[in-house]
């Protein structure tokens, strides 16, 4: 058979299954959440009522219903831009402006980008300012989300446009092994910016503050001592500008670790729960949970940069996603977009797996938390955190394989009680 014709068929057999699938999982994430509304789980009736075990099933119930609009449009875009030639109309457009080079290529870029993003932007209004609003999660203001949307478009100007430029480049005169050095200038590139997030990029959208309650502060240092663990500072976001959903988290590397707690958090917990959260996320360090997710990602960037590097080669990779391949130009912005729009059709069929290397990761970090702090201070923490966070306590066991990244709060609790 026609290599293009092989590919078209595959993409469509694939996408057909892609979406079969998620549909598939969120109806039955509808039916199981909808089937346990009305009732508590027995563990959970003496420390949750009923009216916020509803709540959490109608805010699972609301994103489904949202979701199921998702998954319909982005299958709809996927072929707007590939078989039923929106990329390849788009790349001829701007050719025949342009013409061939460096600047047309960046342009195709970030004309798809642009487009991808207007198309988004009413489920993304939808999800803010509708269930998030209705459910009382969303605390940001009109004007705030549009300066947020802003900073956003410049900052990835600043800092993606010399990225796509370098890569551009390497493709363009890097040699049969240029997806090697483009590989080896992301990953320098993703360690520049984790470097600089701390103190560049993440106070642009948010305020840090020295933590002042000199008791959870001492609780803090205390445990870290314990630990062997080192940061620069302890510090509050002011997260509730956004949202009421809370947090806590590390920036940084080494002895530079910040610890960041939300504002909503402090509110939410006591300074033991704080501790034994905290206690948590230094779990993760202790299993360098972080290093092996940042080599995983590495490698499975450096995988995909490689099969790029094939497909970029081959007419029929083109002809069969419906664009058809320059012949007096160079088409690596073609090849690269087109792989960033098909490589997700195939990729939600190994999410299981990542999905639960990250919920046993979760339990190894809860197991850590226990070990440095009284068990019954993380149990009722994170009850605090789901009931508040509204995040269901009946998720269907399925639709948990494929996307829960934390386990169900049922297991995890049935676990530390266990240990």
């Amino acid at each position: 058979m026609n290599p293009s014709l092989t590919l078209t068929l595959t993409l469509v057999v694939a996408l057909l299954a892609h979406v079969a699938l998620k549909f598939w999982l969120n109806a039955r994430q509808v039916r199981h959440v909808a089937r346990h509304r009305d009732a508590v789980p027995p563990a959970y009736t003496d420390t949750m009522t009923l009216a916020d075990h509803q709540k959490a099933a109608d805010y699972t119930l609301a994103k489904a219903r949202l979701s199921q609009i998702d998954i319909a449009l982005d299958a709809a875009v996927l072929l707007g831009w590939t078989l039923l030639g929106g990329l390849d109309a788009l790349n001829q457009v701007l050719l025949d402006w342009m013409g061939p080079g460096m600047a047309q290529q960046i342009a195709l870029v970030l004309g798809f980008t642009l487009v991808g993003g207007l198309i988004g932007l009413p489920l993304s209004l939808m999800q803010t300012f509708g269930v998030e609003q209705r459910f009382g999660f969303n605390k940001i203001t009109a004007a705030l989300w549009l300066g947020d949307m802003v900073k956003g478009l410049a900052l990835g100007l600043v800092l993606g446009l010399p990225l796509l430029w370098v890569v551009l480049w390497l493709m363009q005169a890097g040699g049969p092994w240029w997806w090697l050095w483009a590989w080896g200038v992301l990953v320098g590139w993703q360690l520049f910016l984790m470097a600089i997030a701390p103190n560049v990029i993440m106070p642009l959208f948010n305020k840090f503050t020295p933590l002042e309650d000199e008791s959870l502060k001492a609780r803090v240092k205390g445990l870290m001592q314990r630990a062997g663990f080192t940061a620069k500072g302890f510090f509050v976001m002011d997260g509730s500008r956004r949202s009421a959903h809370s947090n806590a988290f590390f920036t940084g590397f080494g002895a530079s670790k910040r610890v960041v707690f939300f504002d909503t958090l402090l509110k939410q917990l006591s300074p033991a729960e704080m501790e034994a959260v905290l206690a948590h996320e230094l779990g993760h360090f202790k299993h360098k949970h972080i290093v092996k997710m940042m080599v995983t990602s590495f490698a499975m960037t450096l995988a995909g940069l490689a099969l790029l590097g094939w497909l970029a080669q081959e007419v029929w990779f083109y002809t069969g996603l419906g664009v058809m391949p320059n012949l007096s130009g160079s088409n690596d912005a073609l090849a690269l977009v087109l792989f960033m729009l098909v490589t997700p059709v195939f990729t939600l069929f190994f999410a299981p797996v990542s999905s639960w290397r990250s919920r046993q990761q979760e339990f190894e970090a809860d197991a850590y938390a226990v070990s440095q702090t009284p068990g019954k201070y993380l149990s009722s923490a994170l009850l605090k955190l789901y009931q508040d966070n509204a995040s269901t306590l009946t998720p269907d066991p399925w639709y948990v394989k494929f996307y829960y990244s934390h386990p169900p709060a049922s297991e995890r609790l049935l676990r530390m009680r266990t240990a």
